[in-house]
């Protein structure tokens, strides 16, 4: 019999933007979604924006109506301090390269922060705050001549969202300094793993899900971190990024919107005709493929078609560039 997502999951990781909120406003049915899950598993809350504190992120996902502390708020800062810690002494002087939400988390750490190389900082950490400029890049270049000097990024976004629209992330920043100092940092973020190990260790559980909109930070981290995923559709990647989706980045589970959270996941009904036709069948809606033709048979639900079109697609091995893939399968977009 179907399962929902999260049946015997005790703990729930989620990113924010994309799946909590979208600009300002809260996503329809997230908040909702997140505070039923907290009724039976661990909630905490994973972000890559190094800019805000934990307290800062905590009172912004209040604003919504969901109950958070910083507690159950990682950062890509927090994981990158992680990082530092196994590999300069405790209390050594860092460089940091960022804003407040940065050091802040360094300094309570127990490190001495410094803005300039001239203090012969054992160690550069860096993240994105919108007041760094050419003067703060030119310190971390400085310090980073030394190659035997750590430098941590604490995630590799090459955009961000704003107000007014996409703009440069944390990952133009560092590829700045990479350029000057010919090498590149160890990464805290999503897709890496070590944000994802400071989740784990600060939230426990032994059965965990993770939640996000991306493919390629999301959904890849949290496979290469072993953590079941969830993709769902209210933020970046649309179907026709998951139907493409490579190995490493494809989802355990496909959501409209957070209500699917609790909603008993159907399952994928296959059959093979003699002729080598293969077809998946999720809910009404069933999709054929032979040879590299992928057509709709049976539209039903549009997320149910997709979780079909993807069962056929991702099984047979072949590259999307390569198959005739129905328009319907990703709307036409």
């Amino acid at each position: 019999m179907p399962k929902p997502p999260t049946d015997g999951v005790d703990v729930v990781l989620t990113d924010l933007d994309g799946v909590v909120y979208r600009g300002r406003n809260a996503i329809p049915h997230a908040v909702e979604a997140l505070t039923r899950a907290s009724l039976t598993a661990r909630v905490g809350y994973i972000t890559n924006n190094a800019s805000r504190r934990p307290v800062d992120v905590a009172e912004h996902l209040e604003r919504y109506g969901l109950e958070v502390s910083e507690d159950d708020v990682v950062t890509s800062s927090q994981a990158g301090v992680r990082l530092l810690e196994t590999l300069v002494p405790a209390g050594a002087t860092v460089l940091v390269t960022g804003g407040l939400g940065l050091t802040s988390i360094v300094e309570a750490a127990g490190f001495t922060v410094t803005s300039s190389a001239e203090d012969s900082p054992a160690a550069v950490i860096q993240g994105f705050s919108p007041d760094l400029g050419w003067t703060h890049l030119a310190e971390a270049s400085f310090a980073l001549a030394d190659p035997d000097v750590p430098w941590v990024a604490t995630n590799m976004d090459w955009s961000i969202p704003v107000e007014r629209g996409i703009a440069p992330g944390n990952g133009t920043l560092v590829s700045a300094v990479h350029q000057a100092v010919g090498r590149m940092p160890v990464v805290a973020g999503k897709p890496e793993r070590p944000i994802f190990d400071a989740a784990l260790a600060r939230f426990g559980g032994e059965h965990p899900l993770f939640i996000g909109d991306r493919l390629d930070t999301d959904i890849k981290g949290a496979n290469d971190a072993g953590i079941p995923s969830v993709l769902v559709l209210t933020g970046i990647d649309k179907a026709k990024q998951v139907l493409a989706a490579d190995q490493r980045s494809r989802p355990t589970y496909i959501l409209g919107d957070l209500r699917g959270l609790s909603e008993p996941y159907p399952v994928t009904i296959r059959r093979e005709d003699p002729d080598g036709t293969r077809y998946a069948t999720v809910g009404a809606a069933t999709v054929a493929m032979r040879g590299h033709v992928v057509r709709v048979l049976d539209d039903g639900d549009a997320i149910d078609l997709l979780r079909a079109g993807t069962a056929l697609i991702w099984e047979s091995g072949l590259a999307i560039y390569g198959l005739d893939v129905d328009p319907k399968l990703y709307g036409g977009e």
